[in-house]
């Protein structure tokens, strides 16, 4: 008996050693923080903050439900950053958003915890707190705290339930004491989902992409070489022989996104009942809606490849080719965009243009480190 009591210890340490490993690329929840705690002897003392706004940018608009702070900003960086969001504790909402790629995930159309493929490429998340029309490729909600609670139930992104989530978030260190610094609850029985959602949104809003050649050339710092200084006649059309690359009425400085909403002629269809994406009529219910989508912000294009909402163009080079020469006609594509005989960029023209496109890029704010994770 005493020979089998010591070969079942011996296998039971055997058999923990031949577990497989934990993957230490990404936090683990540590559940040690009992599910009711009392937090109110944490001191709560908010460090209110403003955005550093670019001179040339709008004012942003703050909920006054949910004002900046270095706490709530922080508590939202790591939940951003956190698979804890997600249902197999494998992915975070910077996977399909990454800094590197300027917050988007290099792909056609994003996969999800379980490696389904959505329907819609990722959106680029930066500069997202001046987005006064709505959010997604489809405008389906209004703000960034509604936007954050989305992709946590959806599916095919991180397929998860809010009210586990909650229930982690309440019992896994550090989340209750961020929390009660962030928002100044007495109890981890009061950590919601909004508040979850609120420290997000204020993480998000101070993602600002604003320091670009362009940007430098504005403030009188750089000057433009020629091929980017004809791009740039050409995107805003400021007069002169060449032709109007008719950009900026959908894409107009400083943000390069005029927060609308456009058919771009990119489908070829039979009437506006065929579009295989409705985009923004299967919100609105309108079928003039039907195959309109968000404007993009054009800042940073260069880095967001693959291009359009279903990422079917690879390159900048394809994006101008369709304008140029490949509009579809439907009733309600941009009207703007149906010149008899295209654009007429010649192939100089389209070299020019793309050359003002890159000034668009901002390496400092892929690299800022307030931005990326703080694990």
């Amino acid at each position: 008996m005493f020979f089998l009591i010591v070969l079942l210890v011996v296998l039971s340490f055997l058999f923990a050693a031949c577990k497989k490993d934990v993957d230490k690329s990404v936090p683990t929840p540590t559940n040690n923080t009992p599910q009711e705690q009392d937090l109110s002897n944490i001191p709560y003392q908010p460090t209110f903050t403003n955005i550093d706004r670019p001179a040339n940018f709008p004012i942003m608009d703050i909920p006054e439900d949910n004002p900046l702070t270095q706490e709530g900003i922080e508590l939202g960086r790591r939940l951003f950053f956190d698979p804890i969001l997600s249902a197999n504790n494998k992915m975070a909402c910077t996977g399909c958003h990454f800094p590197s790629s300027s917050f988007t995930d290099d792909l056609a159309v994003s996969t999800g915890i379980d490696n389904k493929a959505g329907t819609r490429s990722s959106m680029a998340l930066f500069n997202t707190g001046y987005y006064t029309k709505g959010l997604f490729w489809d405008g389906r909600t209004a703000s960034l705290e509604a936007q954050a609670l989305e992709p946590v139930e959806d599916p095919i992104e991180l397929n998860h339930d809010w009210s586990a989530v909650v229930e982690d978030l309440k019992t896994t260190s550090p989340y209750p004491n961020l929390f009660r610094q962030a928002f100044g609850i007495d109890n981890t029985k009061e950590i919601t989902k909004e508040l979850a959602a609120k420290a997000i949104a204020q993480f998000e809003r101070t993602i600002i992409s604003a320091d670009s050649k362009y940007d430098r050339v504005v403030r009188g710092e750089e000057f433009f070489e020629d091929e980017e200084f004809n791009g740039w006649f050409m995107f805003f059309d400021v007069g002169g022989d060449l032709p109007d690359a008719e950009c900026a009425h959908c894409h107009n400085a400083p943000l390069f996104t005029v927060n609308d909403y456009f058919n771009n002629g990119i489908d070829s269809v039979a009437d506006l009942t065929s579009f295989k994406d409705l985009g923004l009529g299967a919100v609105t219910n309108r079928v003039f809606d039907n195959g309109k989508f968000r404007a993009p912000t054009l800042r940073n294009i260069a880095l967001t490849a693959p291009y359009m909402h279903d990422g079917r163009f690879q390159t900048l080079e394809e994006v101008i080719d369709h304008y140029n020469e490949g509009i579809h006609y439907i009733d309600n594509v941009d009207p703007l965009l149906l010149q008899p005989n295209g654009l007429g960029l010649s192939e100089q023209n389209k070299k020019d243009l793309l050359a003002f496109l890159h000034t668009l890029t901002d390496t400092s704010f892929v690299n800022n480190p307030a931005f990326q994770s703080p694990f």
